[in-house]
């Protein structure tokens, strides 16, 4: 099987050593796949610090990649941030840099691919971070780095001052299909999601999956980060399409495309247009630019 079929490439395997070496994204075996098109994402809206002072609304700011920053009335917390150092050419401008951030109440991460969690990101935040959290394995490679992360189960709950946070399932442990990838038995629990509770809705952040039955019977989310790529270790696009249906009036805030020059992988390579032909009340969909705000509301429940 072609390793360009992998959700990310090779995942950060163990200790400092590996994760300095970041993943390699492409077969240097394949043969090279000529693609004209690769849709873009709209200008980069930077943000400073303004965004990260006292609030009286949740507001959400795609950072490109599957990165995001929420500042839920004063509480200040980033989901899988990349603002430097990947490791191929990317199509945007970060709209924010590292060491411009003021602070940050919590650092969340999914999994340890790194476009979800970025080494030079993550050490560069360190200073004005209170605290990292992930999954049990992903928290053993921060502890390496001498992050302040804590690990969690999946299903186990935490709190970020007013804001709870639940780990969710994902199906991400693409690593053991490919022998001679990695020395470790991966899990799947050493992979995540995020169930967001905060005073203004709840937010879903899945994380990189494969799609299964849960993903289809969650609550309804008041937002979803959503991840439509077609990828087979990602949710593919028909299971993008059948999540957005579960929850048809959701709006989603479209990540893991747009911010990658790789127009021959998959996983960075959705196309917006294409979503809105396919899913059930396309409006919902949100095309946001990074850095650009969207303000969290809770949804009319029907009765």
């Amino acid at each position: 099987m072609n390793i360009q079929s992998l959700a990310i490439g090779i995942a950060l395997l163990g200790g400092v050593t590996s994760l300095s070496n970041a993943q390699t994204t492409a077969d240097t075996t394949a043969k090279p796949v000529v693609k004209t098109y690769q849709a873009r994402s709209p200008k980069t809206q930077p943000f400073g610090a303004e965004a990260f002072g006292p609030s009286k609304q949740t507001t959400i700011r795609w950072l490109g990649f599957a990165g995001f920053f929420v500042n839920s009335r004063g509480t200040t917390f980033m989901v899988d941030p990349v603002l430097e150092g990947f490791d191929m050419p990317v199509l945007i401008d970060f709209p924010i840099a590292p060491k411009a951030v003021p602070k940050l109440d919590a650092v969340l991460v999914t999994h340890a691919d790194n476009d979800h969690f970025s080494v030079p990101t993550n050490q560069d935040l360190k200073e004005v971070t209170k605290a990292y959290h992930s999954t049990i394995y992903v928290d053993s490679l921060m502890q390496n780095l001498e992050l302040p992360a804590l690990g969690h189960t999946i299903g186990e709950s935490f709190k970020v001052g007013p804001i709870r946070v639940k780990l969710t399932p994902a199906d991400h442990a693409y690593q053991n299909a490919y022998p001679g990838m990695s020395k470790r038995r991966f899990k799947n629990e050493d992979a995540c999601g995020f169930w967001i509770q905060t005073p203004d809705g709840t937010i879903w952040a899945p994380g990189d999956s494969r799609l299964t039955p849960g993903h289809l019977s969650m609550p309804t989310p008041d937002a979803i980060f959503f991840d439509f790529s077609d990828s087979e270790w990602h949710f593919t696009f028909e299971g993008a399409v059948k999540v957005a249906n579960a929850y048809p009036n959701t709006p989603l805030l479209l990540c893991h495309w747009g911010s990658v020059d790789a127009p021959d992988f998959s996983p960075f390579n959705g196309d917006p247009a294409r979503l809105a032909k396919a899913i059930a009340n396309p409006g919902r969909i949100k095309v946001l630019a990074p850095g650009e705000p969207f303000m969290l509301k809770p949804l009319t429940k029907s009765k």
